[in-house]
């Protein structure tokens, strides 16, 4: 994906990019606990080759972008689409496209601009996500925030994922404080405590701080922020990690003990409600049955390894791999052979099943089964390390040219250079 700013990210470690402490510190002392702001000179670099101003000007001017990859807001009110989209003109209909031209007059005006999704529409943020949603084991996602100078986006607010924030462009002063519903879940949002939050935004932060280009922090999900642009437009990434909870390992756990009949069976026919002697009855033993089911379940260890296996499904699904070329690999087949070199594609997430005379690779939306004598070449393809087709063991080279172009068109494996 070509584009003012695109370029390869550093091959440092994503989490290094982000923090100046060590994996285990962070995970120790700030992980879902507390944040962390790291100054651009303790980081050894900036943010340049993710993001720049450049960047949001060829995104709105020239990608067509549509909502919801788009969204503004001004003094925390956020704008109809109709103030910033239009349709594209003769062959480009469509209404919700981002209109350069009224985006300018917002940002003028002291409108904020969102653009939401960045690590699918721009390369260099999206090399670094899928990276560091490996590193972290959840899911992530980059927004930028643009904001014209002394204008505020959105009212002091906490969000329900954790963030990282990273400064690229300007400044921006910024105001954290104490959560008042500490770890909120998704359905949690801040608005279920607006008052709350409001009353601990008119009390000492914790954080405040202007941010300057190559700063960035670590935010826990649940701690109260807002921030406001200064002396000129200022960009910064939000890169919101959707932390998987115990609440998560609770529901998987629930999906699987509802089989359990004592749990399906209807409450009594007449049942009211409304009334305490009859329903809490009722309620009680639903919950003793629960009780029961559960330790059931834990005694069971079929319950857990089905739950982690479900819980890894569901982070494959929600970290998308990383893109394929299918024009460059269509050509690459053409002409594919015994030199050719192949490596795994990123963050796709294969587990290999023997079946029988077959060998099953599970993949997050699909499955590939081949002869169960592909399982060593498999088990070295699946090591991440780019290999030449025809060295695959115990393959001979025809085999190993069939085996390694079906895993190709099945967008397992990529072919170096494509």
């Amino acid at each position: 994906m070509n584009g003012v700013g695109a370029g390869r990210s550093t091959d440092r470690p994503a989490l290094a990019r982000l923090v100046a402490v060590a994996a285990d510190a962070f995970a120790r002392d700030h992980w879902g606990r507390a944040p962390l702001l790291t100054p651009a000179a303790e980081l050894g670099g900036g943010f340049a080759d993710l993001f720049s101003l450049d960047a949001v000007d060829e995104l709105v001017s020239r990608r067509a972008l549509r909502t919801p990859f788009v969204r503004m807001a001004k003094d925390g009110e956020v704008l109809p689409p109709a103030r910033y989209t239009a349709p594209g003109g003769y062959g480009a209909e469509v209404g919700d496209q981002v209109a350069s031209a009224k985006v300018l007059q917002e940002v003028a005006d002291g409108a904020t601009l969102v653009l939401q999704g960045l690590h699918r529409t721009w390369e260099p943020i999206a090399e670094l996500t899928r990276h560091l949603a490996a590193e972290l084991g959840h899911p992530c996602q980059v927004n930028a925030y643009v904001t014209p100078a002394q204008s505020r986006g959105f009212d002091p607010h906490y969000d329900v994922h954790d963030v990282f924030v990273l400064q690229v462009h300007g400044e921006k002063h910024w105001r954290i404080h104490d959560p008042v519903h500490p770890d909120p879940l998704r359905s949690q949002p801040w608005s279920d405590h607006r008052d709350a939050v409001a009353q601990r935004a008119t009390e000492r932060p914790a954080i405040d701080e202007t941010f300057r280009p190559g700063d960035a922090l670590y935010l826990p999900r649940g701690w109260i922020h807002s921030a406001t642009a200064l002396g000129g437009i200022s960009i910064h990434l939000t890169i919101g990690v959707s932390s998987y909870t115990r609440y998560d390992v609770v529901q998987e756990v629930l999906a699987r003990v509802a089989a359990s009949p004592e749990l399906r069976g209807s409450l009594p026919f007449g049942l009211d409600l409304d009334d305490p002697a009859a329903a809490t009855p009722v309620v009680e033993q639903a919950l003793a049955e629960l009780v029961t089911v559960l330790e059931k379940a834990q005694a069971d260890p079929a319950t857990a390894e089905g739950v982690r296996r479900a819980l890894a499904a569901r982070l494959a699904r929600d970290v998308p791999a990383a893109p394929v070329r299918p024009l460059a690999t269509v050509d690459a087949l053409s002409r594919f052979g015994v030199d050719d070199v192949v490596v795994l594609r990123g963050g796709l997430h294969p587990r290999l099943v023997v079946d029988g005379g077959s060998v099953v690779l599970r993949l997050p939306r699909s499955a590939v089964t081949l002869p169960v004598a592909a399982h060593p070449a498999l088990q070295a393809l699946l090591t991440g390390t780019p290999v030449r087709v025809g060295d695959l063991p115990d393959l001979d080279a025809e085999s190993a040219v069939v085996v390694a172009r079906r895993l190709v068109r099945e967008g397992v494996l990529v072919p170096v250079g494509a």
